[in-house]
């Protein structure tokens, strides 16, 4: 089995925290957002993974390197391919060619989820979905009573579906899926001035190939701040729901409410934290009070209130309680 992590996107909408980091590099509870999902994913295969292909963009070597080692701590070999210019979803998996062989998950790296199954890797195809209340922002698909996909919908303005496709895929032939990627290229097939994997999968379906959707728990979305703060919640809830705090934290007259992740050398000094929060390496909290909150690593908060917010790596916030999302490296007092 072969992953691959299309993750060369700018991050827009999660500015100003992609600034300096890469957004599937933003940590939630203590891990990258992408190491959760490729753990996770790891987790469903019912054979070992033996190679992790990260699409990236010009994130620097020391990123590259930080992939290639979560790959290697699951026991898969780390790839680096580039996409240099954001020609669409069919594109970005299609710099990955090399890999595409045999049975291959293509998880796009903005997206986690919850779930209690192991791939049925018989299939043709697998389409991860979940049911929303509101499908006009997203893709859905339509199945028919033997459970089988009959369409592709993206976005409908009325209502057809509300089994939204998460980002998720499996594929048995990952060969037969590069051929379909390079005819959508080769024949500047684009939908709104990119190449788009549904419309491969659209080719493939009308082939013979049958997807079958496959339903997780909980969807958890990484998409904005307002989301990944909720995901952050729910990734503690679930992963650490008695707490996880490091030995080396250093409390004075501070009380931590669980559950909540606070990582190593966290100074705390009459302050409370939590629940719901999550401190990343050597931050310092004084006379503060935050609660459902990302703070990433070696920033420093002093007299402030803070709930549901998202505060970036080596910052400095000081004395005006508010809902936040502040960069990495920012100063405000």
């Amino acid at each position: 089995m072969r992953i691959i992590v299309p993750m060369a996107g700018m991050g827009k909408r999660m500015r100003p925290h992609t600034l300096t980091v890469p957004k599937p590099l933003i940590p939630v509870a203590g891990k990258p957002i992408v190491q959760w999902l490729v753990e996770d994913l790891v987790k469903v295969c019912k054979e070992p993974v033996e190679e992790i292909a990260f699409v990236v963009g010009d994130f620097g070597m020391e990123v590259e390197d930080s992939l290639t080692a979560i790959a290697a701590r699951l026991g898969a070999r780390g790839s680096i391919y580039y996409q240099e210019n954001p020609l669409g979803t069919a594109h970005a998996i299609l710099c990955a060619g090399d890999s595409l062989t045999g049975k291959v998950i293509v998880a796009f790296a903005d997206t986690l989820f919850r779930a209690d199954f192991t791939i049925d890797d018989s299939r043709d195809g697998v389409i991860w979905v979940n049911r929303i209340e509101d499908p006009r922002m997203f893709g859905v698909v339509m199945v028919n009573q033997e459970g089988v996909i009959t369409d592709f919908v993206e976005k409908p303005q009325t209502f057809v579906s509300d089994l939204a496709i998460i980002g998720i895929y499996y594929f048995r032939d990952g060969v037969n899926l590069k051929k379909e990627l390079q005819y959508l290229i080769d024949n500047n097939v684009r939908e709104k001035g990119e190449y788009q994997l549904t419309n491969a999968l659209e080719n493939m379906k009308q082939k013979g190939i049958r997807f079958v959707p496959g339903k997780v728990d909980e969807w958890l979305d990484c998409g904005n701040k307002d989301a990944t703060v909720h995901t952050n919640r729910r990734v503690i809830e679930i992963h650490y729901p008695e707490g996880l705090i490091s030995p080396n934290v250093k409390m004075e007259n501070s009380v931590v409410i669980p559950p909540c992740y606070i990582g190593d050398q966290v100074v705390l000094t009459n302050s409370v934290i939590g629940p719901y929060v999550s401190a990343g390496p050597g931050c310092n909290f004084r006379n503060s009070v935050i609660a459902n909150s990302i703070v990433q690593n070696h920033t420093s908060i002093k007299n402030a209130v803070i709930e549901n917010s998202m505060i970036g790596h080596h910052a400095e916030f000081f004395n005006t309680p508010e809902r936040l999302s502040m960069g990495d490296y920012s100063t405000h007092a």
